[in-house]
């Protein structure tokens, strides 16, 4: 999401870094350039004319002119409007009320209605520890009240049972009834995709409204929508009255245009984004965290979060002790490649460290991609627990062996051996300087020079 308008906002603004003095009309250009990237990221244009004007009023005033950084203080206004853009702040689903708690889902045909509904009920089950009744109203789309069922199942979350031939509305009831009676905290109920100029459909969703007073209606909206979205999301606040936004693939759009439009044209916040198909590929949408993203900036704080959801404790506590003392074998580079798998790639992982958002161009390249990481662990599962253990034995017949029980060839058996040892030369460097009091920067994070951690260019050469 926002790739290319991150690359575009990044172009620019470092422009304006390297100029040190700064004159009305650079401010000036460099806002017509930011305008251009973000009417071509499909950000709607009033809300494009709102946010350049605003940035420009703060931006050439005497003191960030005159400033000793003007070129960084005009990159911090440009993320301050960003954020406020966004929302300024994250807001989660409001559960809170007597129970049963209705959570109402609305949006296009195809927008991942039913999908965004398991993957917020599984959400709410499992870290918010609320027992959740999802109902399918959806009575026009083939087998969709069985799709939810299925789904219910795969997450442990309970359905209505289905009743064929009844209506929304008085499966809207029943679900209601269902849930104060079995003891339910929350009721989720995935309506029929509608066009929002489609007023009978419209008027059936409000009577659904009507009949369950929800507490969260939430308009779940497709990021690669575009310009229409927002379009979309003003009508659907107009007739239904929605209380916030679920964007659905923010993993598949460049342009996240729709994302920045919404927020601003109907003054509801982004609540949550999906990121892709997994039942667990759905996040709070943070403005200050994505705006840091879009300028390059990274978002360590979510990354630090992912790896806390995604690494087991007793694992790090292992890999830490063996770190110390200076060890770091072939099943340790294994457990990091499946970490960094889980925690969205590399891609993923490049994208919220700072100044290294850009090296995610190189990911697009051909032949290089997360399937590398399959590859490498497929050479590594090959080996025996001995050359896991002392990668010094494996010869020239042993890499024979082991890329042909891998299917890859032995110049990518010796890749992953160099890389290898390349990783455990550095932790043997920074366990020897954690014994002196002094630990190096982390790689690729500021500390050392060459961006990335030692090693993982040899992925790709």
């Amino acid at each position: 999401m926002f790739d290319s308008l991150s690359d575009r906002l990044s172009g620019i603004l470092d422009g304006l870094k390297r100029r040190g003095a700064l004159k009305e009309s650079d401010v000036t250009e460099a806002l017509r350039e930011v305008r251009v990237a973000l009417l071509e990221a499909d950000v709607a244009l009033p809300v494009v004319k709102d946010f350049v004007a605003k940035v420009k009023e703060k931006a050439v005033g005497h003191q960030v002119l005159k400033s000793v950084t003007p070129g960084q203080q005009v990159i911090k206004i440009v993320n301050d409007e960003l954020v406020a853009m966004l929302g300024s702040e994250a807001s989660g689903i409001n559960t809170v009320g007597v129970p049963p708690v209705v959570v109402l889902m609305v949006g296009l045909q195809g927008s991942g209605k039913t999908t965004s509904t398991a993957k917020i009920a599984k959400r709410l089950n499992e870290k918010e520890r609320k027992k959740v009744l999802m109902a399918s109203l959806d009575v026009r789309r083939p087998a969709a009240q069985e799709q939810l069922k299925i789904l219910g199942e795969q997450i442990g979350v309970k359905t209505l049972p289905i009743i064929p031939g009844q209506m929304p509305v008085d499966i809207a009831r029943r679900a209601m009834e269902a849930a104060k009676l079995q003891g339910y905290d929350v009721v989720m109920l995935d309506t029929a995709g509608r066009l929002h100029v489609d007023q009978a459909l419209m008027a059936e969703v409000v009577a659904v409204r009507n009949a369950t007073m929800p507490t969260e209606t939430l308009l779940v909206a497709d990021s690669l929508t575009g310009q229409d979205a927002v379009n979309v999301a003003k009508e659907f606040d107009a007739q239904v009255g929605i209380t916030g936004v679920v964007l659905t693939r923010m993993d598949g759009d460049g342009r996240g245009g729709a994302a920045l439009s919404m927020r601003a044209v109907t003054g509801k916040p982004i609540k949550l984004a999906g990121t892709g198909e997994k039942m667990d590929a759905l996040e709070d949408f943070h403005p200050e965290r994505v705006a840091g993203r879009i300028l390059g900036m990274g978002d360590v704080v979510s990354l630090v979060e992912k790896a806390a959801e995604t690494i087991e404790k007793e694992d790090a506590e292992k890999m830490a002790k063996k770190m110390a003392k200076g060890e770091f074998d072939l099943d340790d580079l294994r457990t990091q490649l499946q970490q960094m798998a889980k925690m969205g790639g590399m891609k993923g992982v490049l994208g919220m460290l700072p100044g290294l958002g850009k090296l995610k161009g190189a990911m697009n390249q051909p032949g290089i991609d997360d399937k590398v990481f399959k590859r490498q662990e497929a050479i590594i599962s090959s080996m025996t627990a001995v050359e896991r253990k002392k990668p010094q034995l494996i010869n020239a017949s042993r890499k024979k062996r082991i890329a042909a029980g891998s299917g890859t060839s032995v110049p990518d058996v010796n890749k992953l051996l160099k890389m290898h040892m390349q990783m455990a030369k550095m932790m043997k460097k920074m366990s020897q300087m954690g014994k002196k009091g002094r630990m190096p920067g982390l790689p690729g994070m500021g500390g050392m020079p060459g961006g990335l951690p030692p090693g993982f260019d040899k992925l790709f050469s």
